[in-house]
């Protein structure tokens, strides 16, 4: 879960400043926490306190309102009888990290998955989105390897996963959807080293840099086993206390398990 929020935070730069190499400064002046961050947490939150999942995005929505988000999900956080409003765009899939770590059966993980998605993300491909970056969060963290996580995620969602970095990054460019980012992020996770070489590969390919940082970094987590003490540090500086007090709560409750 850190991880992603790692990605986010690192990405956050790159969202309006597109990069296409790896090679640039983690941390800036401009780097900060967004709207994958704040609903990342809320996600934990509902786990830890069995909250319903739309309820504890609207909270945390509401409590950092400028955050970043889309407009469509800013409607639905000011509306005040919220429904779903059909979204395939990437939201879903870079808030569902911590399904993946609280849940223990591949069944368990997709319908979780599913749960966090529909309170907006209620069109087929967002919950698929959603369902493919817990399972692989979910299977990294089981100790299947990266071939076994390719075949599954490939085979389950129809996600075209033989593709390199090298091959998308020259024409690829910014895009919400899931089915356009969700492939592209766990592809730079399953090319990278450690978890700050998926991020900088997410992040370099040049599209929705903190989205797709923040799916590659959970995976990353989940497989590479920790994050850094010098990402760590970074993200502690620039998180707000309550947030992070969430993510402490939710490490707890995973080791306690």
């Amino acid at each position: 879960m850190l991880g992603a929020i790692a990605g986010d935070v690192i990405g956050s730069v790159f969202e309006a400043w597109p990069t296409k190499t790896t090679d640039f400064p983690l941390f800036s002046e401009r780097s900060r926490f967004t709207d994958d961050t704040v609903l990342t947490v809320a996600v934990a939150h509902a786990i830890l306190e069995g909250e319903e999942y739309g309820s504890a995005l609207r909270n945390f929505g509401r409590r950092y309102p400028y955050s970043g988000y889309g407009g469509s999900f800013y409607d639905w956080l000011e509306s005040e009888e919220p429904e779903p409003y059909g979204s395939w765009g990437n939201g879903s899939a870079m808030r569902v990290s911590p399904v993946g770590f609280a849940f223990d059966t591949v069944e368990d993980v997709l319908e979780e998955a599913e749960k966090t998605a529909v309170p907006t993300h209620n069109h087929p491909e967002g919950i698929k989105g959603a369902q493919a970056v817990a399972l692989a969060v979910f299977l990294a963290r089981t100790g299947s390897s990266k071939e076994a996580i390719r075949e599954s995620i490939s085979r389950r969602f129809d996600y075209d996963l033989t593709r390199s970095l090298d091959d998308i990054r020259p024409e690829y460019s910014f895009e919400i959807s899931c089915q356009k980012s969700v492939p592209e992020s766990m592809i730079a996770f399953l090319e990278s080293e450690d978890l700050e070489d998926a991020i900088r590969k997410a992040i370099s390919l040049g599209g929705d840099g903190d989205t797709m940082a923040c799916i590659a970094g959970g995976i990353a987590e989940a497989f590479y086993g920790e994050v850094p003490a010098n990402i760590e540090k970074g993200v502690r500086r620039l998180v707000p206390q309550d947030l992070m007090d969430v993510v402490d709560r939710f490490y707890a409750f995973t080791v306690e398990r």
